[in-house]
């Protein structure tokens, strides 16, 4: 069977990719070794970050003011509620503060991308953000970036709405299928899996934590996936609800005095009362065959010692449930969108690095343009390529 484009994993990015090509009209088959959304790769976890300005740098705006646009589309098409708005806060202060994303000035530099894309924002000092966060327990000295258009989106509803929007449209999507490997042939791509050999034109290959299975090696060493933990602890029960509630707990990234920034959500009022928190590390690695997705009681009572109960005294230490994500990793967080330098019919796109889903919705149309283009005329590419 030949098509347009096949689509090499279904998360964040191979979701998109496949539903922006059906739009277009494009024969493409998606094909996944899983069952998306599931919990094996990087797209899952409840809900997840978005805001307009990254302190990655103003480039990846334009994929986050796009994403919103395109969920709001697809909540239409679909009567799924896949983005909540409750805003974005980013919280520093004096003395050394844990870098996020590498970036140890990461406050300072969402407000620089927000002034050069007109984001609305405002600045709070220590006593603002006590008076209208009161779940927080903030430190005198504090100060904070606050971006009301900012709030979580819920990634697997997001990928589900995708790929069945995707189908509607006419895209074949095979899951519970294995990609062994890819090749040039008689002036395509053929993708050998464990069921049946297909060709395409193009191929995009969004694999996530097993991008690196399928390059060679100078090209996988690009890549380095990282184990993180999610939590997910309950509040005390003399904890004021209202305080967790999403009007009245954005979402954010804390720069604590530590060795890591914290982040985290608030109780999307469905199940026992609990707050989403976690860190992000940078030391180790690992695979996604390899990964241990046991989360250790010790892991536990030291992520509430050290990173929850000093900063939300509301939350207890009884932990109501944790999960493993991976992380595939840039230097500098960075992202690469770009073709194969050795066949340009190969597109990769791994635009993860920690803070890939809030501009998932819009790579994937970037995506689209790439193999059905050859370039994108909505986004600028240009920091993304393999050698950036």
């Amino acid at each position: 069977m030949t098509y347009d484009v096949i689509v090499i994993g279904l998360g964040a990015m191979g979701a998109a990719a496949t539903y922006q090509l059906a739009k277009r009209g494009q024969k493409v088959l998606g094909i996944d070794r899983f069952t998306p959304p599931h919990a094996h790769g990087s797209s899952h976890g409840e809900t997840r970050i978005t805001r307009l300005a990254c302190g990655e740098g103003p480039e990846y705006t334009q994929f986050a003011r796009r994403s919103h646009e395109i969920w709001r589309e697809l909540e239409r098409d679909t009567g799924a509620t896949l983005l909540v708005q409750n805003g974005f806060l980013a919280i520093s202060g004096a003395g050394p503060r844990a870098a996020n994303h590498e970036n140890p000035a990461f406050l300072e530099s969402s407000i620089e991308a927000a002034r050069r894309a007109n984001i609305a924002h405002e600045s709070l000092n220590d006593s603002d953000i006590k008076a209208r966060f009161k779940a927080f327990n903030i430190s005198k000295g504090d100060y904070a970036y606050f971006e009301p258009e900012g709030g979580y989106v819920f990634p697997e509803r997001c990928a589900d709405a995708q790929l069945k929007r995707a189908a509607t449209l006419g895209a074949e999507v095979h899951l519970g299928e294995t990609v062994a490997r890819f090749a040039p042939v008689e002036g395509h791509v053929e993708v050998i899996t464990d069921r049946a050999a297909y060709r395409a034109s193009k191929i995009i290959v969004s694999a996530g934590p097993w991008l690196p299975n399928f390059l060679r090696r100078d090209q996988a060493q690009v890549f380095r996936v990282r184990r993180q933990v999610l939590h997910w602890f309950k509040l005390r029960e003399d904890a004021p609800l209202d305080y967790y509630r999403a009007e009245n707990f954005p979402v954010y990234i804390w720069q604590i005095p530590t060795r890591q920034a914290i982040y985290g959500f608030p109780w999307t009022g469905e199940g026992a009362p609990t707050i989403k928190i976690a860190t992000e590390q940078y030391d180790t690695t690992t695979t996604a065959e390899t990964v241990d997705r046991t989360v250790t009681p010790q892991e536990i009572q030291t992520m509430h010692r050290e990173f929850v109960a000093p900063y939300f005294p509301g939350a207890s230490d009884v932990s109501d449930r944790t999960a493993v994500c991976l992380y595939t990793c840039v230097d500098n967080a960075r992202f690469v969108i770009d073709r194969l330098p050795d066949d340009k019919r190969v597109i990769v796109a791994s635009p993860c690095s920690g803070h890939g889903f809030k501009h998932s919705a819009a790579i994937g149309q970037a995506l689209a343009e790439l193999a059905t283009d050859g370039q994108s005329a909505t986004f600028d590419l240009s920091k993304f390529g393999f050698a950036a």
